[in-house]
């Protein structure tokens, strides 16, 4: 059985909360699952992200892999540092993960096309050559 750690959606209509479950890889999004491992909350800013340290620890120990989101969850709260550094047997007990995660700015079509002007009008501009 091949065991992923993944987001399993809950909450109503355009409020979206996740819990960050482990479960078998053949399991529906948001069917049964093994073990809640956190939580992951975008509605509120800055998004929340909460987890059990030691239940995510064990199911990365067992070989769960995370899914390409919940990595990035991971990587942005600092457990991925802290966990390869522990399995290094290097010292953790200064690292503290984060409970609360930026994120990036949305890009619009009028920021898209902005970007886009911009850069052709500093490819046009020719560039002034000093010849003496």
């Amino acid at each position: 059985m091949a065991v992923h750690l993944r987001l399993l959606r809950r909450g109503a209509k355009k409020q979206a909360f996740y819990r960050i479950v482990a479960t078998d890889s053949r399991r529906a999004r948001d069917g049964r699952f093994l073990e809640i491992i956190g939580t992951y909350n975008p509605i509120v800013k800055p998004a929340e992200v909460k987890v059990f340290e030691d239940k995510l620890t064990k199911w990365l120990n067992q070989g769960a892999q995370p899914s390409d989101t919940v990595k990035t969850l991971l990587t942005q709260i600092g457990f991925i540092e802290k966990y390869h550094k522990a399995k290094k047997g290097e010292d953790v007990s200064e690292i503290t993960l984060k409970n609360f995660i930026k994120e990036r700015p949305k890009k619009t079509r009028k920021k898209k096309k902005a970007a886009v002007a911009e850069a052709q009008a500093t490819e046009k501009t020719p560039e002034k050559t000093t010849e003496g």
